[in-house]
């Protein structure tokens, strides 16, 4: 990423002002916004992709100066565990946290990013003097001229063990991972290559992907307004650059931003035949803050406009014109619904229909499934104490509460939050789930375990568990309701991955009720 115009900014870190007084370092707004973020994730636990982008609306920081403080905040957050190891062996001491802070903005500018060392340091130095002081600016400035002296790939076998001796230790100080996640992922991929072409992609910064809710917009109004067609997903659409919220369809609610595997392992579950005659019933059981409910709640209303017949897709698409903007409950009322719509194009395409019921245990969040959906009923409900009969819904999505380490692309500093010793209590709490969600399903009807991890313990474990306590379900080949993706593993379910996929790391298994 180019920096000019950045790069002068601040000098050496050790200019005078005429009169032979040190000099007040200009304030660096982009270099400041970075710091800000980076210290209230240190200090108090903060989300970078909510405060972030409030920072910059609040200090009117836009175009390339928006562009480095995004560079510079997330590049920061991924690569902590390299950086730390690299400020330790050029540190005489322990740095205070807001100074230890500051050095890793400027670590990430010599070892990562394409900013000469002089403009590194001198802007990291002079952040330093502006906001702690002038003591702190005399070490970070010594600290940062040793971390420039070698490149990241020479830095690396100083600071990481040794490959042959500790192959794990080694990828986590390499890759800018905890040991425990790289240990996690190895025990899915097994030792190979792939392994560090995973953590690689972990590192890397994704694209935004947008989903086009059938019925309410579509790919080609998405790709009007910049957007590139996705891989997979028929619905899906990647913008390279710019904010998606000032797209007409964002804005309405008739699109939103969604990785490609989450919209996936939805529209997996509406492909399951299940039988039965009349309006089908839907549960998107923990559905905040309401990706895959948004998508869910078009499907069901105006079918898989993408796998159906062009007949079909026209009784679907009719029901709500592209003028109609965005409403929940007092917005528009759609047309009905191609109730027994024919001529699917390829198997299990659903042709519209069904009622959506979306819940989550928490009131903030159903109110933001409720904001983005259009026809779903919604409710403030814990489910594992649910407030519906058994044998209710023909289909199911269990989007369970995970460890989310399949999202670190998207949220770098996820992976330094999280603690291995959470996953026993979350696996309690997903087993409950898929108990609960297999009792609430009718004879035939189908339910989606999915997680936003790869993690055995959240994975597999868990359905195996399940399965093996119960006698009246059995797993389908998830992988045969995603024939447009290939290297989902060896089955029976089907695990995305980043650096096969270009998604995040969702795990995905289809459970059917049996009588």
């Amino acid at each position: 990423m180019k920096t000019t115009g950045h790069q002068g900014s601040g000098g050496s870190g050790g200019g005078r002002s005429g009169a032979g007084r040190p000099r007040r370092p200009a304030r660096d707004h982009a270099r400041n916004a970075a710091y800000d973020v980076v210290r209230a994730v240190d200090e108090r636990d903060a989300y970078a992709n909510l405060l972030l982008p409030r920072l910059l609306r609040e200090r009117g920081i836009r175009g390339r100066d928006a562009a480095l403080a995004t560079e510079l905040t997330y590049g920061t957050l991924r690569g902590l565990g390299t950086y730390d190891a690299v400020i330790e062996m050029c540190s005489d001491r322990e740095p205070d946290p807001d100074v230890r802070d500051a050095l890793r903005l400027g670590a990430h500018q010599l070892l990562r990013m394409r900013v000469p060392p002089h403009a590194a340091v001198g802007t990291t130095v002079d952040l330093v003097r502006l906001r702690i002081g002038q003591g702190a600016a005399k070490f970070a400035n010594a600290v940062l001229r040793k971390i420039g002296s070698r490149s990241l790939d020479e830095w690396v076998p100083i600071v990481a063990p040794d490959p042959a001796d500790d192959p794990v230790g080694h990828l986590a100080v390499a890759h800018a991972h905890p040991r425990w996640i790289v240990s996690a992922f190895r025990d899915v991929l097994g030792a190979s290559d792939e392994l560090a072409e995973l953590l690689d992609a972990d590192n890397a910064r994704p694209l935004v992907t947008l989903v086009a809710r059938p019925g309410r917009s579509s790919v080609e109004e998405l790709e009007d307004a910049g957007a590139l067609p996705g891989r997979y997903s028929p619905y899906a659409a990647y913008l390279r650059e710019g904010d998606p919220g000032q797209i007409e369809a964002v804005a309405e609610t008739r699109a939103a931003v969604q990785d490609e595997a989450s919209q996936l392992v939805a529209l997996a579950l509406t492909r399951v035949p299940v039988g039965g005659d009349g309006e089908e019933l839907w549960l998107d059981m923990c559905a905040g803050p309401g990706g895959k409910a948004g998508l869910l709640d078009a499907i069901a209303t105006y079918g898989d406009l993408a796998g159906l017949s062009a007949e079909a897709r026209g009784r679907g698409a009719g029901n709500l014109s592209a003028a109609e903007g965005p409403g929940t409950g007092g917005g528009p009322t759609p047309g009905p619904a191609p109730v027994g719509a024919t001529g699917a194009e390829g198997p299990g395409a659903f042709p519209g229909g069904a009622r959506l019921l979306a819940a989550d245990v928490q009131y903030h969040r159903a109110r933001l499934v409720w904001e983005t959906t259009r026809t779903a009923s919604v409710v403030t409900v814990d489910g594992t104490e649910p407030a519906w009969r058994p044998g209710t819904f023909d289909r199911i999505l269990l989007d369970a509460p995970c460890t989310g380490l399949g999202a670190l692309r998207r949220r770098p500093e996820a992976r330094w939050r999280r603690d291995p010793a959470g996953i026993a209590d979350l696996g309690k709490l997903q087993r409950r789930l898929l108990g609960t969600a297999l009792d609430a399903l009718r004879p035939g009807g189908v339910v989606a375990y999915v997680t936003c991890s790869p993690h055995l313990a959240e994975t597999k474990v868990v359905v195996g568990d399940v399965l093996a306590r119960r006698t009246d379900a059995e797993q389908l080949d998830a992988r045969a309701y995603l024939p447009e993706v290939e290297g989902l593993g060896d089955g029976p379910h089907a695990q995305f991955w980043p650096h096969r996929h270009g998604t995040d790391a969702m795990f995905l298994a289809l459970l059917r009720k049996q009588p």
